[in-house]
Formats: C-alpha cells, sequence, structure tokens
C-alpha cells in the first residue's frame, strides 16, 4: 500500500475568540430553523446547486480515509415515480403489520402514513449508498472501514449544505431499501443507506409543532 505524502495543513485564518463564537452561533441558530418537510413544491432546483452540495458532503471524514458512499442525484420523473411506488408497497407493509405498536405510537403525532407524495413533487431524490467494501486499481477487493458511521456523517454535511443553500429535505428510510438498488443499478457491494428528498417547500408547508431537547439534557461539561 502506498502511503500518501504528508502535506502542510491548508491555510485558515486564525480568528480571535468572539468572532469565533459569533461563526459558531450564527451556524447553530441557522441549523435551528431547519425542519423536515413533507410538503414540497415542484419548483426546479438547478443541477449545480445539487452538484455543490454534494461536494460538500464529500468532504466528510471516513475510516481510514475510504470515503465508501455514493450518492445517486435523481431528478428524472420516471425513475422517481418508480422509487415511489417500490417505496409505499414497501411503507403499506410497515404500516400493516411490520411495524411494533409503539412505533406507530410514536409516529402518529407526526401524521405520516404509506403515501408518499413527495417522492414524485420534489425536484430531487437523493440515494445514498453505503460501500462495504472497494476494488484497488487493480481489480482487487478492499476492506472498508466504519462504513455506517461515514456515510452517516457525510449525509449530515450534505443535509447541512442543503439547509444552506436554502433547501427543504427529508430523510425517508422506508425498510427494507434493497429496491434503491435495484431501481438504480448499484452494484451488490453497495446497501442504501438513506433517500434524502430535496427542494422547495411548498408554499403552503406546516410542520409539527415538536419540542426539541434544551442543550443542558444532552450535553455535559467535564472539565
Amino acid at each position: 500500500m502506498t502511503t500518501p505524502d504528508m502535506v502542510p495543513l491548508p491555510h485558515r485564518p486564525e480568528l480571535p475568540e468572539d468572532e469565533m463564537l459569533a461563526r459558531a452561533r450564527a451556524f447553530a441558530d441557522h441549523m435551528a430553523l431547519r425542519r423536515t418537510v413533507r410538503d414540497f413544491s415542484d419548483r426546479p432546483v438547478p443541477r449545480e446547486i445539487i452538484a455543490a452540495c454534494l461536494e460538500c458532503a464529500g468532504q466528510a471524514p471516513s475510516g481510514a480515509n475510504k470515503q465508501p458512499w455514493h450518492f445517486e442525484a435523481v431528478s428524472n420523473p420516471e425513475l422517481k415515480r418508480k422509487i415511489r411506488l417500490a417505496a409505499e408497497e414497501e411503507e403499506r407493509r410497515f404500516y400493516t403489520g411490520r411495524a411494533p405498536e409503539d412505533w406507530l405510537e410514536d409516529l402518529a403525532p407526526l401524521g405520516t402514513d404509506a403515501n408518499k407524495p413527495f417522492l414524485e413533487t420534489a425536484p430531487w431524490l437523493i440515494a445514498i449508498f453505503e460501500q462495504r467494501h472497494g476494488r484497488d486499481a487493480e481489480g482487487n477487493k478492499r476492506k472498508h472501514y466504519y462504513t455506517r458511521e461515514s456515510v452517516g456523517l457525510a449525509a449530515g454535511f450534505l443535509i447541512a449544505a442543503l439547509h444552506q443553500a436554502g433547501l427543504a429535505t427529508l430523510t425517508h428510510t422506508p425498510s427494507p431499501m434493497g429496491f434503491l438498488r435495484e431501481i438504480l443499478g448499484r452494484p451488490a457491494s453497495e446497501r442504501a443507506f438513506l433517500l434524502l428528498v430535496a427542494g422547495h417547500p411548498a408554499p403552503d408547508a406546516m410542520v409539527p409543532d415538536i419540542r426539541r431537547k434544551e442543550p443542558r439534557e444532552y450535553i455535559r461539561f467535564r472539565e
């Protein structure tokens, strides 16, 4: 295995602490406005915007720098239709027998059901795949490490980037998601991790009035 050359850390200007705090607060306040949306507009979103957000996702850290992710950005109406039909079939199985009763009770306040029209209405569906192994230049199989954690980090980067760009998102995880690999022609070495819906919210979009944990409930400093 070739050892990479070491290079200096890319230059970043050192900020005074008050500006560091201001930037951190501004970003936290901006992300606090992020909400999961189920009512999307069909207003187009240029491919270049989605591409820039995907490039941001590709900067996420990963186990041994294997970058075990693949993104399929879908705007084709026929493909979106196929994905919706397959997802709704799995969702019907979930809501009518596969889901435990307590899970359904937790979902009830959100008003979700097996119908997923947003999969066709939103301009973009981004299928995120986890690559359990890769291939070197000679075609030999190479193990990937911490793939689920790495892909989760990349998905987080992507959601933040889309929010920064002014778009709304929905994380959709029908289970199982094998249909995504089949519809999109991905190899057996990949596993669907998440279907991310992205676009502009509908003008009359409504979201549940939910409570997020207070910082004191999930943060503890040990100084």
